[in-house]
Parts: structure tokens; C-alpha cells; sequence
């Protein structure tokens, strides 16, 4: 199916205002409101999320207790529609819901709304608030999705006189059928200030609520997190209009967690346990995130995400299931040396070597050869994978080794890593002829971020696996505010036809920095 053929998401945003019938005057590109006359209403727009060929995942928050409804139709007429009964959502989950759509038609533009009955009268029923996705083909046709991370951080706030998260709206200026969050989908650690005095002298200034005050503790602050970057209106349009994939990182919780660690010398902390915090953070993260449930793990967030015949995607999560971030130098793979964890390296392996897509798309929310220090200060501390000696693997990197190991024995091709995390964008190439363990296929890494947070880097590269800048854009100083422009995302595209992957890093001013075509193996 031509992309041209596709509704275009401004002329849906367009046409949902138009369908007054239908909608209330849209909701999700308005500040989220007090329900008007004692109407239960839709408090901070629509997400939707993780889309299949035939299902995808639809969340909406209700300013009290109440129950959900949603009706979904293949035209924005909703005519032949599905209406089905969701969730009843009260104080246990902040009033936020999530429904799994299932008997979705393949490679569809689906509409769907929602609306809430209040639970303490029945009779009374919300004004709907109209959302569209768009869900995986059976067959091969064009594919684009966008992805970043990095959302709110380092100070940087909604800046209503700058326009907010204008990164969000450069992204769905691109008509992506779908985004990919790498993590770092909140700052919760970052408090917010009123005012930020910039570089030449103007003025920052941060919409503010009681929760981005302080570090997130209790559960109420981490879910205030998530509320605040509802806030914005070019975040809630996109979401209204682009299902998003999302995984977390450290900033969820706070920066460079791990399991166990305790933050007995951050004096912001009156909870020290990181694993407190984490489990509390979790519960907020799968509160407001339309990430698909897991009954047998229900705080799980790497899974797969098949969108269909020319594209798998592998969501994975480098944070929960870590040891303690030492010096990364152990000779043997043990438990403390791990980063993707026993179970998860297994189920990767597993989901890889049975995956019968072209593209394999491994989202990481953390890069693999980019060197990040858990104290930049002291150099000290291993963050992500690589370790900064240049030498064979060790630590966490053993268990990358293997798995690059296992992809290049089973000749998986076509795998693609993406990821975000240090605040710029590069694109990295790995080759063996280049590298210390070498027993792997090239392979490439594409970095791009934030969407709206500091600007930092560029960080040095650990030559282990053999990486090598083929592009990157860095600023000139250190956490730049998202008004010095560079705040980035990538775009990829997918042609129906030759199946050709075209991979391009892009700013906020919606340009293309860098690109590139691969070709299927």
C-alpha cells in the first residue's frame, strides 16, 4: 500500500476536530481539563501502543473513578464499529486504563475513542476523545517509524513560550506508522526550576507542578512524573496519532540504578534503596506507558514486537535484571558481570533464531561500544556495556560477545541496533577486522537523542567489538537546552518493494543530518 494512500496524521488531527458529532473539539490538543458539568473526562489524551497485525494496546486516564469504553471502525465515520467495555479505573492505578484490542484487520488505519461512565452514577457518561493507529501488514508494504529517547531531563521543562516538546512535533511531522521510545521516558530524578537563566542571558521557563519539584520517592510523586510530560500538547497529539514501543532505562528511577544499589550519599534521598524506588517507578512506568501486560511477569519490559513480514522488532531491557556497576573487567560471564540477565539472553536468543522477518531491529536503551562512565568525573564505574580498555571482552561485554557470537553462527541477518541514551546521535558501524573479539558479522548502531532533554557528548568508543563513527552531531558545550536545536531523532523506512532500510538522523528542525541505505542480506 502507497504511503501516499495512507491518511495523513494532520489530516486525521484535522478531520477528528471536524467530526463535532462525534468528539468533543479535540481533547488530546488541549491542556487536560476538569471534566466540564460533572462529566467524567479523558484527563491526559490517548496512547496507544505495542500494535500487532491484528491487536494493539490502547490507554486513557479518567480524572475520577470510572469505567472505559472504547469503540474502535477502520474510518473516521466510525461506522460498523467496535464497542467494547474496558477497564474499571479507580485510585489503585491513578485512574489510568489500559485495553488490549484484539480482531484488528492487518496493515489498517484503525480510529478508535474513548470515553469514561462515571462509577458513581451510571447514568452519566464523558464527551470521547478520537485516537488512530495504524496496524502491522500481512504483507509487504512501505514501513517508517521514528525513535529517540530522552524525555524532560536535566532541567529542561515545558517551555510554553518556546512551544513545549517541539521534538515530538517534528516526529509526527514525518507520519511515522510507529515510535520507538529507547528509554528514559521520564526524569524522575531531575527536578524542575521555575526559571533557568540561559547562556545569553533569556530566560528558560518550566511549567510546574508540585511532583517535578522534588526527586520522585513515593509512588503518587513517580506517577506525577508521567502526568507532567502529559502536559504537553505536542506530546499529546502525537500520541493521539502515533502508537508508541517503549522501554525504560535508568532515569525511570534514578540515574544509574541498579538492583541493590543504595543512595546513602545522594542527600535529595530520604528512601535509599534503589530497588524500592524501582519497584515503585515500575509500577508507575506500566501504569501510564500502553505497553503490553505480561501475566507472567507483569513488570517485564522486554518482549517482541512483530510488524510483519519485513520487520521484527526485539525491545530489550538492559536495566532490571544488571549486576552492580564495577570496573568491568571480570574474566568469566558471572551474575554480578551480567546486564541482560540469564532469562533474558536465553529468550533473545530463542526469539532471534526463530524470527523469519527480513529486518531484525534490536531497540537497546543503552548503546553498546559508546563508553558510559557511572562517574564521568572519575572515569569509574561501568554504565552500559563497554568497559574503556580496548582489549578482549570482559564483564558485561562477555555477554554481548556471545550473543553477537550466536547471531553470526546461526546467520541471523539483517540485525540493526537503535538506541539512545548519551544525548546526541551518531551512527556507528561494527566490523570483526576492526575489533578484539572478533568472531561476529558487521553490524550497525545508530545513537539518537534526546527528543527533549540536555545535549551532551560525544563519548569515546571501546574498539572491543570494532566500532567506528561514520556521522555524529555534538554540541559545542555541555547540556544544552532543547532551544539550541539540537535535540534529535531517527527515522527509518522501510520500501515495500526492494526491502531496502533507509536510516536517517534527523533534528528538530525536521532535517536530515545523515542517512543511509542498507540492503537485505
Amino acid at each position: 500500500m502507497s504511503r501516499s494512500l495512507r491518511l495523513d496524521r494532520r489530516r486525521f488531527l484535522g478531520s477528528t476536530a471536524a467530526a463535532g458529532a462525534l468528539v468533543s473539539a479535540p481533547a488530546f490538543l488541549s491542556m487536560p481539563a476538569i471534566a466540564q458539568s460533572g462529566r467524567p473526562g479523558v484527563s491526559h489524551g490517548l496512547q496507544s501502543g505495542d500494535v500487532g497485525m491484528h491487536d494493539a494496546v490502547v490507554w486513557a486516564r479518567a480524572d475520577r473513578p470510572a469505567s472505559m469504553l472504547v469503540e474502535w471502525a477502520t474510518t473516521d465515520s466510525f461506522r460498523d464499529s467496535t464497542v467494547l467495555s474496558g477497564p474499571d479505573v479507580i485510585d489503585a492505578t491513578d485512574f489510568t486504563g489500559k485495553l488490549r484490542l484484539t480482531g484488528l484487520p492487518a496493515g489498517q488505519d484503525i480510529f478508535y475513542r474513548v470515553h469514561f461512565r462515571d462509577l458513581a452514577d451510571v447514568n452519566v457518561e464523558g464527551e470521547a476523545v478520537v485516537g488512530r493507529l495504524r496496524t502491522a501488514p500481512a504483507a509487504k508494504r512501505d514501513i517508517a517509524f521514528t525513535w529517540s529517547g530522552d524525555t524532560c531531563g536535566q532541567g529542561w521543562g515545558i517551555n510554553l513560550d518556546w512551544g513545549g516538546m517541539r521534538g515530538y512535533r517534528a516526529m509526527l511531522d514525518t507520519n511515522p506508522d510507529f515510535f520507538i521510545h529507547s528509554g528514559d521516558t521520564v526524569y524522575c530524578d531531575n527536578p524542575l526550576q521555575e526559571a533557568v537563566e540561559l547562556a545569553d542571558g533569556s530566560i528558560w521557563r518550566n511549567l510546574m507542578t508540585e511532583e517535578k519539584s522534588k526527586v520522585a520517592e513515593t509512588l503518587a510523586e513517580f506517577r506525577g512524573n508521567f502526568k507532567y510530560n502529559l502536559l504537553d500538547e505536542n506530546l499529546r497529539a502525537f500520541n493521539a496519532a502515533v502508537p508508541m514501543f517503549a522501554q525504560w532505562d535508568d532515569h525511570e528511577v534514578t540515574n544509574n540504578w541498579f538492583p541493590g544499589r543504595m543512595l546513602d550519599s545522594d542527600d535529595r534521598y530520604t528512601v535509599k534503596s534503589a530497588s524500592l524506588l524501582a519497584a515503585r517507578a515500575a509500577r508507575a512506568f506500566h501504569e501510564y506507558v500502553p505497553i503490553r501486560p505480561n501475566a507472567d511477569e507483569p513488570a517485564r519490559v522486554y518482549r517482541k514486537i512483530a510488524y510483519g513480514p519485513s520487520l521484527d522488532i526485539f525491545m530489550i531491557d538492559l536495566r532490571s535484571y544488571r549486576g552492580v556497576n564495577g570496573d568491568g573487567m571480570e574474566a568469566q560471564l558471572t551474575p554480578e558481570a551480567r546486564v541482560l540477565g540469564q532469562e533474558q539472553m536465553r529468550w533473545l536468543k530463542q526469539e532471534l533464531l526463530a524470527s523469519n522477518a527480513t529486518w531484525k531491529v534490536i531497540a537497546s536503551d543503552m548503546p553498546i561500544g559508546l563508553i558510559v562512565w557511572a562517574n564521568f568525573a572519575t572515569q569509574s564505574g561501568v554504565e552500559a556495556v563497554a568497559n574503556g580498555d580496548d582489549g578482549p571482552a570482559a564483564g558485561r561485554e562477555l555477554e554481548f560477545a556471545d550473543l553477537l557470537r550466536f547471531i553470526h553462527h546461526n546467520d541471523i541477518a539483517n540485525t540493526v541496533w537503535l538506541t539512545a541514551d548519551v544525548h546526541y546521535t551518531a551512527a556507528h558501524h561494527y566490523s570483526p577486522e576492526r575489533a578484539q573479539f572478533q568472531d561476529f558479522a558487521p553490524f550497525w548502531e545508530f545513537v539518537s537523542g534526546p527528543i527533549h532533554a540536555g545535549t551532551f557528548g560525544p563519548n569515546a568508543l571501546d574498539m572491543t567489538f570494532g566500532p567506528e563513527v561514520r556521522f555524529q552531531a555534538v554540541p559545542d558545550g555541555v547540556n544544552l537546552p532543547p532551544s539550541a536545536g539540537l535535540q534529535f531523532f531517527g527515522h527509518v523506512a522501510i520500501d515495500g518493494d526492494s526491502e531496502v532500510m533507509t536510516v536517517s538522523l534527523m533534528n528538530i528542525a525536521g532535517e536530515t543530518l545523515w542517512s543511509t541505505d542498507l540492503d537485505p542480506a
